[in-house]
């Protein structure tokens, strides 16, 4: 397991600030992202829920909420892995390049 730095997060914030591309919601999005692995002490894969994701990045409509999550995942910023089961988190996995 590799833990997540606050070095590594201020990394990771200096590579998404620097893209012309993103919006402030996706930026919310990967904030909220990012906070929790820190806070899980994970810098690759993240256990999430859409709720928490959403809370966090202050977005409070499902279709902005999916419009930028879909587009980090186009853009290579995360992958997702689903859960369907109420008992286990679904997985967001970085791919921010350092």
């Amino acid at each position: 397991m590799t833990i997540m730095d606050l070095g590594e997060l201020l990394d990771y914030l200096t590579v998404i600030e620097n893209d012309s591309r993103l919006n402030v919601w996706h930026f919310a999005l990967l904030s909220a992202i990012l906070y929790l692995g820190y806070r899980q002490g994970q810098k690759k894969s993240i256990s999430v829920s859409r709720s928490k994701i959403m809370a966090l990045s202050h977005i409070h409509t499902l279709p902005t909420y999916h419009k930028y999550f879909k587009q980090l995942q186009e853009m290579g910023y995360i992958s997702y892995v689903p859960s369907y089961h109420p008992g286990y988190r679904s997985k967001i996995d970085l791919l921010i390049k350092l």
